[in-house]
């Protein structure tokens, strides 16, 4: 069975403008991105589709690295905009070989809706589409959750990405030191007898402090300044199609 396209969608309280700047400027779109490390435009000849280069670091020393082909429409009849897309890489440890995608701009009120729909043909056979099935597709649809809900962040907040991150790794060693601290704390039961009459009542009701503590650092939300993937509508709420701008566009 194919699996799902993927879709990831948010509202942004900011201006058509600016959310098109903030997505469509490569220096400024890799800054909230988490999925690239590098995006730059290629030079390209007049009336000709926008060709660009991504890069992504899977480590310090490894980097993989593809090609796109894009194109935009900015006035449409509707008032909405729309970015297509189509991109490869021919790095051999790029599980991605090739795919396409799509941004659309929807103005909503003090808003605009935000979303994009994309989709990719993995490598390496039947391993790759069980590894693509099980780990890489789930982990692309929360790196583009988490991301747009940062880019939110960014435009409706003033948080600037490089906060953001932040934000978000000292509440997930937060959340971490808890658990730890609880699962640790199990243990302690032969200490209490050291405080007399006080140690039966404390036995009793550390097993539940301990657990609730475990449960408020599992299951608690997010900080409003910590972007978080849950935010973000991930099935479309009606079914979509892919722009027509997209079949004009040529695999690079």
């Amino acid at each position: 069975m194919k699996p799902t396209a993927l879709y990831t969608e948010t509202r942004v309280r900011a201006d058509l403008d600016t959310l098109w700047s903030a997505t469509q400027e490569p220096a400024r779109h890799r800054r909230w991105d988490l999925r690239f490390t590098e995006i730059e435009y290629l030079p390209r000849a007049d009336g000709e589709p926008q060709r660009f280069r991504y890069a992504t670091r899977l480590l310090p020393f490894l980097t993989v690295a593809g090609t796109g082909v894009a194109a935009g429409e900015r006035q449409r009849p509707d008032g909405t905009r729309t970015s297509a897309l189509r991109f490869s890489s021919p790095h051999p440890l790029s599980l991605l070989a090739e795919g396409s995608g799509y941004w659309r701009y929807v103005p909503d009120g003090d808003g605009v809706r935000f979303l994009t729909g994309y989709d990719y043909r993995p490598r390496w056979g039947r391993p790759g589409a069980l590894a693509d099935r099980c780990l890489f597709r789930p982990l692309m649809g929360w790196a583009t959750a988490w991301s747009f809900d940062r880019l939110r962040l960014w435009l409706e907040r003033g948080i600037t990405p490089e906060r953001a991150l932040l934000n978000w790794l000292a509440e997930i060693a937060v959340r971490v030191v808890v658990v730890a601290c609880a699962v640790s704390g199990l243990g302690l039961e032969p200490l209490l007898r050291l405080l007399g009459p006080f140690a039966a009542p404390l036995a009793y009701l550390l097993p539940v402090l301990l657990l609730t503590a475990v449960c408020l650092a599992l299951f608690l939300p997010p900080r409003v300044g910590t972007p978080a993937a849950r935010r973000c509508l991930r099935t479309p709420p009606t079914r979509v199609r892919a722009p027509r701008l997209l079949r004009t566009l040529e695999t690079p």
